[in-house]
């Protein structure tokens, strides 16, 4: 929770600073008069859409890894029991398809940076462009603290650490990845109104 709280304030505080920033003009030298240098960016919204679809196809392959490590540790005593068989039970591999999912959708970003260049955009083309890019990678690089904290919690299945561990590495590994999908759909709408 104390990391969720912090990276809200992060963006909450980017966002006061992006709304701000765009109402206020800046001194042109040339002129000596105020202008207006906001400037719009042409986002590759399609690429965007997609990169969203993808890291909210991840959160749902995360809540249904969630609630597989809820069912394994509920189901843990039961196993210690002599002569009480659960069956040989398959689990699906739903951290490894959220891992490939977050991985997607980091490709996918920087795929949208690149098409930002190719229109000519860059961090330094305008103060409307420099927060462009500081929203998107900034939840990019919280996007990727979560991506170590799922391949810690895919770590530790795959080395059978003990279930009741695997579990609560998993539950806040998901809270996490949630809020992660819930912040973009913030930073997505944001660019979008706010332009």
């Amino acid at each position: 929770m104390c990391g969720i709280v912090t990276v809200c304030m992060v963006f909450v505080s980017l966002t006061s600073a992006y709304i701000f920033r765009k109402g206020l003009p800046t001194l042109d030298d040339a002129s000596s008069s105020y202008v207006r240098d906001w400037g719009r960016v042409d986002l590759p919204w399609l690429l965007l859409a997609m990169n969203t679809a993808i890291l909210l196809l991840s959160s749902v392959t995360m809540e249904f890894a969630r609630r597989n490590a809820a069912r394994q540790a509920a189901l843990a005593p039961l196993r210690s029991i002599p002569g009480v068989s659960l069956g040989n039970e398959r689990t699906f591999p739903w951290l490894g398809i959220t891992v490939l999912l977050g991985i997607g959708f980091l490709a996918g970003q920087w795929l949208a940076w690149g098409e930002l260049h190719a229109r000519g955009f860059f961090v330094d083309t305008n103060p409307n462009s420099s927060f462009v890019f500081l929203l998107t990678v900034a939840h990019a690089i919280h996007l990727a603290g979560g991506m170590i904290a799922l391949l810690w919690a895919a770590s530790s299945s795959l080395l059978h650490k003990p279930v009741e561990a695997r579990r609560i590495v998993v539950d806040i590994t998901a809270w996490y990845w949630h809020f992660m999908a819930v912040l973009w759909i913030y930073v997505f709408a944001l660019l979008g109104i706010a332009r």
